[in-house]
């Protein structure tokens, strides 16, 4: 496995990896009434946070596919984390969190973490630390759980 920070030419393959879980992001499996979430997690909007100081990708490649991204936005909320079916409950999605707390994030921050978990990934982000900080919310066509971790110790 070959680990990397992300860069504008890795759009396509992440865009491709989050599609492919759309029927289980969305509140309707066909994406009727999420097209600004979807917009939101398409090529060219991941070029864009590719792009962006606000945003860091690290990228898990085996061989040329991609196996699994996290995205961390403003050193302390988890944007993306997605891991490819056939990689998932083998560790990849702790060892990309692990070592983005090293790698993307700013240890000793004041801010704690912070995550809008789909409902399905709650038990990852619950292995993680996380805990929900209110209640499931619905807007853009899907339905997420917003989740804190304590900040990392100095």
């Amino acid at each position: 496995m070959e680990f990397r920070a992300g860069s504008p030419p890795d759009a396509e393959a992440i865009a491709d990896l989050i599609a492919s879980f759309q029927s289980e992001l969305t509140d309707d499996p066909s994406g009727v009434g999420a097209e600004e979430f979807l917009a939101s997690v398409s090529v060219q909007a991941e070029r864009e946070y590719l792009t962006s100081a606000r945003y860091r990708y690290l990228l898990a490649y085996s061989g040329s596919q991609l196996a699994g991204f996290i995205t961390i936005r403003d050193g302390s909320h988890l944007f993306h984390l997605f891991v490819d079916r056939a990689r998932q409950r083998q560790g990849l999605a702790r060892l990309l969190w692990e070592r983005a707390l090293r790698e993307l994030c700013v240890p000793g921050s004041e801010a704690a973490f912070t995550v809008n978990s789909s409902l399905s990934a709650v038990p990852v982000y619950q292995a993680f630390g996380f805990a929900p900080a209110g209640p499931i919310q619905s807007a853009h066509g899907i339905s997420f759980l917003p989740m804190r971790r304590p900040a990392l110790p100095a």
